[in-house]
């Protein structure tokens, strides 16, 4: 254990006392001083974590938000509980981030901060995505209902597009479909237009990445107006190419320029759609048949 490790074990020790006796009783003393045991836990608990002594951390931080809880201190409570979060992430302990954070937003919201709510539950489908996007999406979705809530229109939308993104990385096309629809319905709302042309690309892509070519359609007869004349010729021709089944044209357009410059997780998605096959068959069977021809030919010449 290095100096300064030492240095600050031996700071939250004394800290932890401090605390255990701002909770003490006396004759003097009724009620126990939650305000300076909150407070020092939490300094303990910090001093603990630079000493990278982290379930001790923890133990100090849950001590600290039982206090503040009797202190009626949501606020601060939750935030400890995103504290927690962060040395889960320290701790290599991620599957522990999910209890935390859901009580985190829970607590902010009881405080009537639900901003702060869906924040706490952004920070930590961050920090889980990489590693665990399944849990990540989870927080991505609570935290898009508390918004709603809320009526907040614009974060709302936000908070949807990370939902839709998610999904298609996750392949779960059918979930991203309708989670993209109701990405489309707020941006309808704040009259985002712009962003309405390339969500109706990204959705023409999920269906035909689901093999549904006719509502790859019917989402492009209903929404095409909104889309820039580049979108509009880009998806025209691809669904066309579908249409005809036509591999190569149908790789040209999933190839444009502004699609591979989509978030990431939809020109992704432009690499993995499956192309049409079906024109292939089709000529090597009308091939085989122009050769057998020739051949019946060349015999009866014979």
């Amino acid at each position: 254990m290095s100096g300064i490790a030492a240095k600050k074990i031996a700071e939250a020790e004394d800290l932890v006392k401090q605390a255990e006796k701002s909770l003490k009783l006396s004759m003097l003393k009724w009620v126990p001083d939650y305000d300076s045991a909150a407070d020092e836990y939490s300094k303990a608990a910090t001093a603990y974590r630079i000493a990278k002594s982290y379930d001790k951390s923890k133990e100090c931080f849950l001590k600290a938000i039982d206090a503040y809880k009797n202190n009626k201190s949501w606020f601060h409570a939750a935030k400890a509980y995103e504290q927690i979060i962060l040395l889960s992430k320290d701790a290599d302990k991620l599957h522990e981030v999910e209890e935390y954070a859901n009580k985190s937003a829970s607590l902010y919201q009881q405080h009537g901060s639900p901003e702060a709510a869906a924040s706490a539950l952004d920070k930590a489908a961050k920090l889980t995505e990489s590693k665990h996007p399944d849990m990540a999406l989870r927080f991505y979705q609570h935290a898009l209902e508390v918004i709603m809530i809320e009526d907040s229109v614009r974060q709302a939308a936000e908070y949807a597009s990370k939902v839709s993104r998610i999904l298609v990385k996750l392949r779960r096309y059918d979930e991203a479909t309708n989670a993209l629809k109701k990405e489309i319905s707020l941006n309808q709302q704040t009259e985002s237009y712009g962003q309405i042309g390339r969500l109706v690309v990204a959705l023409v892509m999920v269906q035909l990445a689901r093999g549904d070519s006719v509502e790859a359609e019917k989402t492009f007869r209903e929404w095409g107006n909104c889309c820039e004349p580049e979108e509009v010729s880009t998806l025209q021709t691809l669904l066309q190419a579908f249409d005809d089944e036509d591999p190569e044209l149908a790789a040209r357009m999933l190839a444009s320029p502004f699609i591979r410059h989509m978030d990431v997780e939809y020109a992704i998605l432009s690499k993995n759609i499956p192309l049409p096959q079906g024109i292939q068959l089709e000529k090597k069977a009308g091939d085989n048949a122009v050769e057998t021809n020739d051949a019946e030919d060349e015999g009866g010449l014979c």
